[in-house]
């Protein structure tokens, strides 16, 4: 089993990592294996709503960015966890831009899948970015795991990060929860319990 998780700050060792890291960590312990995707600092274009995904196979129709790999990646995962910084009282903008065009673009590799966000933070602004984050998971059947707290660190730096013991418990306590639910879906399986097939239509509030 395998957990992907997303770093979606473009400062690749800062305190969205330090977050992941801690995840990674505890995974480990459980006999999870785990990479951590980051998305860096090179520019990601938004999702323009073209719909040329839909005739390409679940593969997004720009090609210079991260999303594809994501996307392909996701395909071989087990689980997830989406990390994100708050710089102005939301997600990352970053991560939103890749997050839209890979659920449209190859929502079914994710799909009945565990995802779990993390956000950090000085201070203030974590409880709108992990609504933002978790939204992709509602939408997608996807089982949110969670935590004994909100999923945050709060620090200005990697330094102060590690002094949050609490949000690092929080951090571990989810990569334990998801590693259990990994568990029990694998058990699920292996005794015949196969993730439900749903309908899906689409209307418009007037019809």
């Amino acid at each position: 089993m395998k957990v992907l998780l997303l770093n979606g700050s473009p400062n690749e060792a800062g305190c969205t990592f330090t977050a992941l890291k801690e995840i990674a960590q505890t995974l480990a312990e459980f006999h999870i294996d785990s990479e951590i995707l980051q998305l860096g600092k090179q520019p990601i274009r938004d999702c323009i709503g073209c719909g040329a995904c839909g005739s390409r196979n679940g593969v997004c129709v720009f090609e210079d960015d991260p999303v594809n790999e994501l996307i392909g990646k996701a395909a071989e995962a087990d689980g997830f966890v989406f990390g994100s910084p708050v710089y102005y009282a939301h997600a990352n903008g970053r991560v939103l831009s890749v997050l839209d065009r890979a659920f449209y673009a190859g929502g079914s590799a994710f799909t009945h899948k565990p995802g779990a966000a993390v956000v950090s933070a000085r201070r203030a602004g974590t409880t709108a970015a992990l609504d933002d984050l978790n939204k992709y998971f509602m939408i997608n059947q996807m089982p949110v795991v969670s935590s004994t707290y909100w999923n945050m660190v709060h620090g200005n730096t990697p330094e102060e990060v590690a002094q949050d013991l609490e949000g690092l418990q929080t951090m571990r306590n989810i990569a334990s929860n998801m590693a259990w639910l990994l568990k029990c879906i694998e058990a699920g399986k292996e005794n015949g319990i196969e993730a439900p097939v749903n309908s899906k239509v689409a209307t418009n509030f007037i019809r």
